[in-house]
């Protein structure tokens, strides 16, 4: 099993990137939107990742979950390594071993949501660990909104239906692109608490990327990119720690290398 230290002490790790890059285009229109990133996500850890706009954050969660290709470079979930995967193997991957929240609450609208959150085990032929099942639906709060379709939910409710579906399946990492971004405050600090305690009590490992300080302050680490690549990294963040570490990043997009820059980056 790969392991990591985190904080002091030796941590298996949920996924790991090694030198990856992703790069869009040729020539003189190529873009580098990922530059050689190597980093660890430690199971049972929260990590938040962070960076200015176009910095390469959603590349890096979408190529580490098996959404997105990459050029070059490796990604592990576990002990698979994802660049050997054919698009079946890759399809049954994402469904056994790893769980999704975005922003867009992606709930079908004939369905409870009950019916929601079981979903994607039902399609995959799966029955649910029944106890974890309910644990997870006490913990976000469902209990008595099960027989309720999105339409008769909030959008906090809603949200909360997508946390539990994507926790439900004891998937190995659960990464969340802005989970956040279309809820108020306090919708929003429930679900991140929800987050939260999956982690604290279920032992889940979370990735989330997020443009809010305040929804970083929930997770245990929080990885920064600028440019396509890592430049800092903070345990244990505050609000205030986080919002300090933007301010002081490069600004800005994905960079159009110079020339000669693709053998290096490639």
């Amino acid at each position: 099993m790969t392991t990591s230290s985190f904080a002091g002490r030796t941590t298996a790790v949920a996924a790991r990137a090694t030198e990856l890059s992703k790069i869009y285009g040729q020539g003189e229109t190529q873009v580098v939107a990922l530059d050689r990133v190597s980093v660890d996500f430690a199971q049972g850890q929260f990590t938040a990742i962070m960076g200015p706009s176009g910095s390469g954050k959603s590349t890096l969660m979408h190529c580490v979950a098996g959404l997105d290709s990459f050029t070059s470079g490796s990604v592990r979930i576990g002990d698979t390594e994802l660049g050997s995967l054919k698009d079946k193997q890759l399809t049954r991957l994402r469904r056994d071993k790893i769980g999704f929240i975005f922003q867009a609450f992606n709930l079908l609208p004939t369905l409870t949501a009950l019916e929601n959150i079981t979903l994607p085990m039902d399609i995959a032929g799966r029955k649910p660990d029944r106890q974890w099942l309910e644990s997870v639906i006490e913990m976000v709060g469902l209990s008595g909104r099960l027989g309720h379709r999105p339409s008769q939910l909030s959008g906090g409710q809603q949200q909360r239906v997508a946390v539990a579906r994507a926790l439900a399946s004891k998937p190995e990492i659960v990464f969340g692109d802005e989970p956040t971004g279309n809820l108020d405050s306090r919708a929003g600090a429930e679900v991140l608490g929800f987050l939260r305690n999956s982690v604290r009590e279920l032992g889940q490992t979370v990735v989330m990327v997020t443009h809010d300080p305040v929804a970083a302050s929930y997770a245990d680490r929080v990885v920064f990119l600028a440019d396509g690549r890592i430049v800092d990294e903070v345990y244990g963040p505050t609000p205030d720690a986080v919002l300090d570490r933007m301010r002081s990043l490069p600004g800005g997009g994905p960079r159009i290398p110079s020339a000669g820059a693709e053998g290096r980056v490639g």
